[in-house]
């Protein structure tokens, strides 16, 4: 059937939405209603058919087959079939051939078919007519288009029963949702004996109430919408605007530097002729006095010769001593016959290096940061301190809810007190899409935070955190700290803390990137198998296994995926083979166990079963304390003491070494552990300097995050950390006792949930083979594996 198209968006809608037929997909034709009120096609006019594209087509067998599609127009054979008009029978052939009832498309209830079949269920005025309300041509002198009829005046009469001609249906059964008339309630062989009816008016009064509330409901939107339309429609204005002042900005700095270019220019051309000037008043001042000498012998030679030539004897005794005086004078006469100056006169420019500073000149500073999508986490939200800076942090997303990785976005942080005045407030922009915002109350009371972003207010802002006097903060066994040295040496105020199980807090738990919960904990203190004194390092295996540095036990225990105790060896000593203090482990592609030694200064390497094989870094390594395998096997060392990184070869050759001690982006202060992502970038955890650095195979810096603090992507001293298959970065937050998941860039991404047994002082942690996290508990003298869902 041709479409007739509306040109009015809100006629088109209509159409679209209403006068469509759900088994065809095109628009009504002869529509019937059935007894469960949903409507469908009886027919389907086609189109005539041109023989060319028609596979069979028996004289008015309506039930064409189609090769393909062809233009009409161009169809030589169409006049020939303008007479025969084939239709398809839409509910007709959608009910199986002689079925006595019809299931309904949509709401698949089961009606008994009217003995004269589909032609005989009661057409939907209603449809019919608003088909043709909206299929009139508009007024052409401009007259807006006829209303659409109500729901009386459209039906013009009312439905009949599909089951008993000429009864007007008015009941329902509620049980059917099904429209029927008074014999269909009477009599013994009625369908709706034991179902409940009530008169039709009285439902439709029903459902017209529920059909008023729904169109209250979505009505009400139209002011959201309204104002969503103005923002958006600004924000797209002030865009515009936005790009003319950077396309002005563009074009005057470039001016600003051509001018500058043309000034210096002038500049060089003037130095150019003054040097030049200098260059040849000193050379012509030279040749003057040397032309003046030259001039001043030839003509004295000259005359001496004509005397002592030509001259008689009287001629030249008269000349001879006035000549011999001039000649001695000339012969002793210093003449400048070195250059007073040099000819040298060149430009001298690097235009290279002026040339790529052009071609990097200027940038395009932007984010697609979105204000309902960024999230503000920290305990700031929620409490602080009088007269202390109090933390939160801001990630920013895009409007699918990514990671913005970049900054520079356009954030506002605002703290009202209690008494309406402001407080002091600073944003601090990380570079990597993440903010951090400090705020320091000065009187106690609730404060409202208010984060807005590009304008609009970021997710949950404004916030509300109560200011409370130190003395008034209630102590927390679980917030209690503690003074524990630090295996590395120097000292570290460590927190046992149960942090929330989320980074958006436990109230939304779900919309947390990351959720984890504790799987098994293995080990408690002691000195047997399975027990553990101050255990550090751990690793996993391929092959199912999870490796554990019992330091102080000076050995190592060897346990399956499930926690299950496989294996332990080693044997206190200094000589090859023994462990005098194993921190790190490590495995590598052959199950090979390799173990640093704090105290004996190497590296030991055992077989899967725990024999000795091999020892490398001896008189080299001061404090071992990490240990890692890249992809090319080399064995990555962590030198604790010496703050610095060792490569080594299998074979214990040394391919590199760098670092020193410090804070700079090559240098460490404590180093711990290491990993070892999939692009081979050397991840290690600086202990003192609160930070994780990421450096590429040789040794190159790349970037490093973190910070000392509490706050969210903040450290207080990190220790192990671990590498999952998408390069989020894995740390052990051992002076904060918590876990935290980063992305490869290292913006902040969640905590692991250890609520159900909070960590004391985590180490060495690692991904199991099935995908979970393990870490060396060891404050609590014992590992613990969390699920974890990357």
């Amino acid at each position: 059937m041709a479409r007739h198209e509306p040109a009015s968006p809100v006629v088109r809608q209509i159409d679209q939405q209403f006068l469509i037929c759900s088994i065809c997909l095109d628009r009504y034709c002869n529509p019937k209603v059935l007894p469960c009120l949903h409507t469908f096609c009886e027919s389907l006019t086609i189109l005539p058919i041109c023989p060319l594209v028609c596979l069979s087509l028996p004289p008015c067998s309506h039930t064409p087959v189609f090769h393909h599609t062809a233009p009409m127009s161009v169809c030589p054979s169409l006049p020939l079939l303008s007479a025969c008009t084939p239709t398809l029978q839409c509910l007709q052939n959608y009910i199986p051939a002689q079925s006595l009832s019809l299931s309904c498309p949509v709401c698949r209830q089961t009606s008994i078919l009217p003995e004269r079949g589909v032609p005989a269920l009661p057409n939907n005025f209603f449809i019919t007519n608003l088909m043709e309300v909206l299929q009139r041509d508009p007024d052409p002198r401009g007259a807006p288009p006829a209303p659409l009829p109500p729901l009386g005046a459209a039906t013009g009469q009312p439905l009949c029963c599909p089951n008993h001609e000429g009864k007007v249906m008015e009941f329902y059964c509620e049980p059917c949702e099904t429209a029927m008339c008074r014999e269909c309630t009477e009599g013994e062989r009625r369908e709706h004996r034991d179902h409940r009816t009530v008169p039709l008016r009285d439902v439709l009064e029903q459902h017209k109430a529920a059909l008023q509330h729904q169109l209250d409901a979505v009505r009400a939107r139209l002011p959201q919408l309204a104002a969503a339309v103005g923002l958006v429609a600004e924000i797209s204005r002030q865009l515009g605007q936005r790009r003319a002042e950077a396309e002005a900005e563009i074009g005057s700095s470039f001016e600003e530097l051509e001018a500058a270019l043309r000034q210096r220019r002038e500049v060089l051309l003037r130095d150019l002729e003054a040097t030049c000037a200098a260059k040849q008043q000193v050379l012509e001042a030279q040749l003057e006095v040397l032309r003046q000498g030259q001039e001043s012998i030839l003509s004295s030679c000259a005359f001496t010769e004509q005397a002592l030539h030509h001259g008689s004897a009287t001629e030249v005794l008269l000349v001879q001593k006035q000549m011999g005086e001039r000649l001695r004078e000339l012969a002793a006469r210093p003449f400048p016959e070195h250059p007073h100056e040099n000819a040298q006169l060149e430009f001298h420019a690097e235009p290279e290096g002026l040339r790529r500073s052009i071609q990097n000149l200027g940038s395009l500073l932007t984010t697609s940061a979105t204000a309902h999508t960024t999230v503000a986490t920290g305990e700031g939200l929620r409490q602080a301190v009088v007269g202390q800076p109090c933390s939160l942090s801001v990630t920013t997303k895009d409007k699918d809810g990514a990671l913005v990785r970049s900054g520079g976005a356009r954030l506002r942080f605002a703290v009202t007190g209690p008494d309406g005045a402001a407080a002091e407030a600073e944003v601090q922009d990380n570079r990597n899409g993440t903010y951090e915002l400090v705020y320091t109350p000065r009187t106690e009371g609730d404060f409202v935070l208010s984060i807005l972003l590009y304008g609009q207010p970021v997710r949950g802002s404004p916030f509300r955190a109560r200011a409370l006097r130190p003395s008034d903060v209630p102590p927390s066994p679980e917030e209690a700290k503690r003074r524990v040295k630090s295996p590395g040496g120097g000292h570290v105020r460590q927190k046992a803390l149960r942090r929330p199980a989320s980074m958006y807090g436990s109230a939304k738990r779900k919309e947390n990137p990351i959720e984890d919960e504790l799987i098994f904990r293995v080990g408690s203190r002691g000195r047997e198998k399975g027990e553990f004194t101050n255990l550090q390092g751990i690793s996993t295996s391929s092959a199912g296994r999870i490796v554990v540095a019992d330091s102080n036990n000076q050995c190592v225990q060897v346990f399956s995926n499930e926690g299950q105790f496989r294996l332990r060896f080693g044997v206190r000593g200094r000589s090859p083979g023994q462990l005098q203090r194993p921190t790190g482990v490590s495995v590598d592609t052959n199950g090979d166990i390799i173990v640093a030694d704090y105290d004996n200064r190497w590296v030991s390497v055992f077989s899967p079963e725990g024999k000795f094989k091999t020892k490398l870094g001896a008189g080299r390594l001061m404090g071992p304390k990490g240990v890692a395998v890249d992809r090319n096997g080399h064995i990555i060392v962590v030198d604790n003491k010496a703050c610095c990184v060792f490569i080594f070869q299998p074979n214990g050759k040394l391919v590199a070494r760098f670092g020193s001690r410090g804070t700079a982006e090559r240098q460490f202060a404590g180093p711990h552990f290491v990993a070892v992502n999939n692009k081979n970038e050397i991840v290690v955890t600086d202990f003192h300097n609160h930070s994780v650095k990421v450096y590429n195979a040789e040794g190159e810096f790349l970037f490093k995050f973190g910070s000392h603090g509490e706050g969210n992507g903040q450290f207080n001293a990190p220790t192990g950390v671990a590498v999952d298959s998408n390069g989020n970065i894995i740390v052990a937050d051992w002076g904060n006792s918590r876990i935290q998941v980063f992305d490869s860039a290292g913006s902040f991404l969640s905590y692991i949930n250890t609520a159900a047994d909070p960590l004391y002082g985590p180490q060495g942690l690692a991904l199991t083979s099935d995908g979970h996290v393990v870490v060396a508990d060891s404050g609590n003298h014992c590992f613990k594996a969390y699920r974890y869902l990357q």
